[in-house]
């Protein structure tokens, strides 16, 4: 059974920033098969910076300098308060998303994350706080105004977004896993509304269409700490945007952690 031509047309926008097509860069065949990706401007406009990690001996010392210069271009302070007169001086940053992200991946930073997904990939999401199965009512108009809400949407969020998957990339292909095409990452769920099952193809083996930003990890037991069901999916690298040893501090709690751009994966999805 194939994906009929109106799953095809919902995969996303017809415009996106890494020059692949949105209906290839979300189906299975780019997923087994992925090519180099790199968001249009990134690095060109950035060269300063992959000069600088270019003479890092190791990833804690990649992910220090990477912090330095994200700190020097959008004046980012990890201990940034919120409250009081200095919340009206608030300025956006990728680590205060990503910390969103570890406690509600539907709450506003997820949707401003998949909002950068879907401006720079064109993939759409299909899940946020519900099943979004269309691109009207009020499920989308409330993920819309969620990821265009001027409290995290500032201080060049995008831009933000666009050198941290650029230097997930470089770290990936320096240091974790040069030479490779793909990791073997594993997601535990409770039920498929988030992730859905377009084809089964026997009793484990599934086409999966994961939401345009999902979170996995690199260990199945951690996995199996979020749900009964285990997905085990071979993710291509270049679909990686973050992961839990990238920068000297972690956002994200989950051990292991890889932020994962979606689309339909082959995958085996089993109980614990």
């Amino acid at each position: 059974m194939g994906v009929s031509s109106k799953e095809k047309r919902s995969f996303g926008q017809s415009t996106n920033l890494v020059g692949v097509p949105t209906e290839l860069l979300g189906c299975r065949e780019f997923n087994a098969h992925p090519v180099e990706l790199h968001i249009s401007g990134a690095r060109e406009m950035n060269k300063n910076l992959f000069e600088m990690l270019s003479h890092a001996p190791d990833l804690a010392d990649a992910g220090l300098a990477f912090h330095s210069y994200m700190n020097a271009m959008f004046g980012i302070d990890p201990e940034q308060r919120e409250d009081g007169a200095r919340a009206r001086r608030f300025r956006a940053s990728f680590l205060r998303l990503l910390k969103g992200w570890g406690y509600d991946s539907n709450g506003p930073e997820g949707a401003v994350l998949k909002g950068w997904v879907q401006s720079r990939f064109g993939l759409f999401p299909t899940f946020h706080k519900q099943v979004i199965d269309r691109l009207t009512g009020p499920v989308w108009t409330a993920y819309v105004e969620e990821k265009m809400s001027s409290r995290f949407h500032n201080n060049s969020i995008h831009t933000q977004l666009d050198m941290l998957y650029e230097f997930c990339q470089w770290a990936l292909a320096t240091f974790v896993a040069p030479g490779k095409t793909h990791l073997t990452l594993y997601r535990g769920t409770n039920s498929f509304d988030e992730h859905q099952i377009v084809e089964r193809l026997d009793r484990r083996r599934v086409v999966m269409r994961i939401n345009n930003l999902a979170s996995f990890s690199e260990h199945r037991d951690v996995a199996g700490c979020f749900g009964d069901i285990i997905v085990t999916a071979h993710v291509p690298v270049v679909k990686m945007v973050f992961f839990n040893t990238l920068l000297p501090i972690h956002p994200l709690k989950g051990e292991g952690e890889y932020l994962v751009i979606g689309g339909e994966y082959l995958a085996d999805a089993s109980y614990l």
